[in-house]
C-alpha cells in the first residue's frame, strides 16, 4: 500500500511567511510600546513632542552649563519636583526624601524580622512582642541585657543608635543569638533567635457582657492578618458583640481597609467607589467570609483617610453604628511613585466615595450617636459605645 504524505506549496508557505513575520511585527511593536510607556496614557515619544517640557529642559541645561557657580543637579531637581507639587496647590501631593520614605515604608510594612524585644537607653527590655523568641525563651520586662553571644554590650554606643538594635539587624532569619541578662541582680542567659514578626497595628481584649474591643492602631500591610487573629480569639471567648476603635488613626494602606472590611461585610456588599479622572469604579466584597454581630465604631476628628473608608463601610454596607466626635475628612486617594534614588513622589489620583455615593472630603463622617471627650481620666466615649453594645 502506498503511503503518500501531502506538504505545502510554494504559494502557502509565501502566505504563512507573511502572517508570520506580520504577527511577529505586530507583537513585536506592542512589546516595544509597552516598554516606551511611562504610565498608562503618556510614553516617551509623547514628551519628546512636549513643546513645554523641551523650554524647562532649555533652562535646565542652561543651568548646568552656564551658571557661575557649580550646580548640585539632585537638589536642584528635588526643587523642581517639589515646584510641580506645589503647584497643585493640595496638601496630599508631596516629594518625599529617602530618609521619609523608608519611615513610611518602615510604619506600613507591618513586618520586621528580631527576637521580638524592645528596650530603653539603659538596655532594659520594655516591652515583649507576641510571637517572639524572646518571650517564648523566658524574658522579663525589666530584664537589663548585658551581652550578646558573649559580646559584653557598650552602652556608650547607645548615643546614636543602640548597640543592642543594630547588632541584631545583621542577623537572618533563623540565626541564634545568646542573651546575657542580670534579673534580681543575678545573670541569666537565654537563647533566641531572629523572626518575622508583625509590628502590632492593633490590640484587642474581652470586656465585660460579652464584647469584644479592638484598637486599631495603622492600617498596614499585615492589619488584616493580626485582625483575623485578634477575631478568633474574641470568638472563641464568647464574643457577642465588637467595639472596634479607630479613634486617632491616620489611615494607611488603601487595600487594608478593603481587606478588614471584607472579613465583615457580605459578598457582594459595597465597601467604597474611586471616582478618577475616567470615571468612578464600585469596590465590592469578594470573599464568602461574613460576620453578623453587633458592631459598635469609635471614631474622633482624628480618625482620617484609611480609616474613615473602614468606618463608612461598616456603617452604610453592615450596618454599625458609630459614636464620638465627627472623623476627619479625608476623602482624596493618593498614588506613589519611587525614584531611582530611593526618594518618592506622592500624588492625589482619585476622591473615594463611601458606598452610598457621598464624597466625605473635607467634611468627615458624622457619628450616629456624638458624643465629645471630655477629659483622659474618664472615657466617655467608649462607654457609651460599651452602653449602645448591651442594647
Amino acid at each position: 500500500m502506498e503511503n503518500k504524505s501531502k506538504g505545502f506549496n510554494l504559494k502557502e508557505i509565501i502566505f504563512i511567511i507573511i502572517i508570520t513575520a506580520i504577527i511577529t511585527s505586530m507583537t513585536t511593536g506592542i512589546i516595544l510600546y509597552n516598554q516606551n510607556k511611562l504610565t498608562k496614557n503618556i510614553t516617551y515619544q509623547d514628551l519628546n513632542n512636549d513643546e513645554a517640557l523641551k523650554e524647562f529642559l532649555k533652562v535646565y541645561a542652561s543651568l548646568l552649563d552656564e551658571y557661575y557657580e557649580d550646580v548640585d543637579k539632585t537638589a536642584m531637581l528635588e526643587s523642581a519636583i517639589n515646584g510641580m507639587l506645589n503647584y497643585l496647590g493640595e496638601d496630599y501631593s508631596t516629594y518625599m526624601n529617602k530618609e521619609e520614605t523608608d519611615a513610611l515604608a518602615k510604619k506600613l510594612v507591618g513586618e520586621y524580622k528580631g527576637i521580638g524585644i524592645t528596650i530603653n537607653q539603659n538596655n532594659e527590655i520594655i516591652d515583649l512582642i507576641e510571637g517572639g523568641s524572646a518571650k517564648e525563651a523566658g524574658l522579663l520586662i525589666g530584664d537589663k541585657i548585658i551581652a550578646i553571644n558573649g559580646n559584653v554590650v557598650d552602652e556608650t554606643k547607645n548615643n546614636e543608635e543602640n548597640f543592642i538594635s543594630s547588632y541584631l539587624k545583621q542577623g537572618n532569619e533563623g540565626d541564634k543569638y545568646t542573651l546575657s541578662i542580670i534579673r534580681d541582680n543575678v545573670t541569666y542567659n537565654f537563647e533566641t533567635e531572629i523572626r518575622t514578626l508583625y509590628i502590632p497595628a492593633l490590640q484587642y481584649k474581652m470586656l465585660d457582657h460579652s464584647i469584644g474591643y479592638i484598637y486599631i492602631s495603622s492600617f498596614s500591610g499585615t492589619l488584616k492578618n493580626q485582625m483575623i487573629d485578634a477575631l478568633n480569639y474574641l470568638e472563641n471567648e464568647g464574643m457577642e458583640s465588637l467595639i472596634i476603635d479607630i479613634r486617632n488613626n491616620t489611615g494607611g494602606y488603601l487595600f487594608a481597609a478593603q481587606e478588614v472590611a471584607s472579613l465583615f461585610l457580605e459578598k457582594g456588599k459595597t465597601i467604597y467607589s474611586l471616582e478618577e479622572k475616567d470615571g468612578i469604579k464600585e469596590y465590592k466584597d469578594e470573599t464568602d467570609e461574613k460576620r453578623d454581630y453587633k458592631i459598635v465604631l469609635l471614631q474622633n476628628e482624628g480618625s482620617a483617610s484609611a480609616s474613615e473608608i473602614l468606618i463608612a463601610a461598616l456603617k452604610e454596607s453592615y450596618g454599625a453604628t458609630v459614636v464620638g466626635t465627627t472623623s476627619y475628612g479625608k476623602g482624596k486617594v493618593q498614588q506613589t511613585y519611587s525614584l531611582d534614588d530611593g526618594s518618592m513622589v506622592k500624588y492625589t489620583s482619585a476622591k473615594w466615595l463611601t458606598p452610598t455615593g457621598n464624597c466625605i472630603d473635607e467634611i468627615g463622617i458624622s457619628p450616629d450617636i456624638y458624643v465629645e471627650e471630655l477629659s483622659e481620666e474618664e472615657d466617655v466615649q467608649l462607654e457609651k459605645a460599651i452602653e449602645v453594645s448591651i442594647d
